[in-house]
């Protein structure tokens, strides 16, 4: 949901090899409840979340229950200011310049998602930054401020339209208090798990990034919930699911809306799925790079084993 209206500051295309994204094992579990800022290991920043918990069914939350038409408010974006450089000008290596042959397609569902034609859904955030993801029996989108669970087969909606932010309602703070958009929702195919992470900036800081990873493949189900204290304003967190970890990228700015640079990182995969502890490792190319975005695994074909995860910024 937070915008910024500038251009990247590089056009160059990096492929970042993430080789410090594992050194996740051996770090020190602190107990949960505690605040944990942020600790410098080199070049590198491992946060343990400030708290975690486990959520009730999400079907059993209370619904949405949209104010009147007549009572909403426009939200206020903030917008940050991005240092613009200026590089020479040069053809794009990777630029396809040829044309492919057609492919057939074949029409699939087509149904009615979130939106405002959705009976009972009030569109409350601008712009929506709509997000989806399909599962293996479950389709989850998720339009800034509310996401529902559509049934995959037949496009029926299975759980009406909620507020972003009851997802973390367990954990009580900023992530339970703050519906601030910028969600992401994946589904992890190799666990049959649902992956989803929005932020909670109003009125930071502090700042904090929010991650859920449900407990089953059914997206009404309960979630491992939790709640991570961000050193900067961590803008435009982008998600991506790997074999090895879930990966994930911010632009980051200070508490006046400038920007600082961009972030790398990495979530321990394994002990989020197990709901136990879970520290994130991040890195940053320097304040050059603009919009880093993590490699997703989609499709059947997993990558090489051992393949690290790749950025492109």
């Amino acid at each position: 949901m937070y915008v910024h209206g500038s251009e990247p500051v590089t056009r160059a295309v990096a492929c970042m090899a993430a080789a410090f994204l594992l050194a996740l094992c051996g770090l020190p579990m602190p107990a949960t409840g505690a605040e944990f800022p942020a600790t410098l290991h080199g070049a590198q920043r491992v946060m343990i979340e400030v708290v975690r918990a486990t959520t009730p069914p999400l079907r059993d939350l209370a619904r949405l229950k949209p104010s009147p038409r007549w009572l909403w408010q426009p939200r206020t974006i903030p917008l940050g200011t991005v240092p613009l450089l200026i590089a020479p000008e040069q053809l794009d290596p990777v630029l396809q310049r040829g044309r492919l042959p057609a492919s057939a397609t074949k029409q699939g569902l087509d149904f009615e998602g979130i939106g405002a034609g959705l009976s009972g859904f009030l569109v409350e955030g601008i712009p929506p930054d709509p997000n989806l993801s399909v599962g293996a029996t479950q389709v989850v989108e998720w339009v800034n401020l509310s996401f529902a669970v559509f049934d995959k087969a037949t496009g029926t909606l299975v759980m009406e339209p909620i507020q972003g932010n009851a997802l973390w309602s367990a954990l009580g703070g900023q992530c339970a208090a703050d519906n601030d958009g910028d969600p992401i929702v994946k589904y992890d195919q190799l666990a049959g798990r649902w992956l989803m992470s929005q932020l909670a900036v109003t009125g930071g800081p502090p700042f904090y990034q929010c991650i859920a990873v449900s407990k089953t493949s059914d997206a009404t189900g309960s979630y491992n919930v939790y709640a991570y204290r961000m050193p900067d304003f961590n803008d435009y967190p982008k998600v991506a699911v790997w074999p090895d970890a879930y990966y994930l990228s911010f632009n980051m700015f200070d508490a006046l809306g400038n920007y600082l640079q961009p972030e790398a990182c990495a979530m321990d995969r394994a002990a989020m799925l197990a709901g136990t502890s879970a520290p994130i490792e991040c890195f940053s190319p320097g304040s050059s790079y603009f919009g880093l975005l993590p490699s997703d695994l989609d499709g059947s074909t997993p990558p090489p084993t051992g393949s690290p995860d790749y950025f492109v910024g």
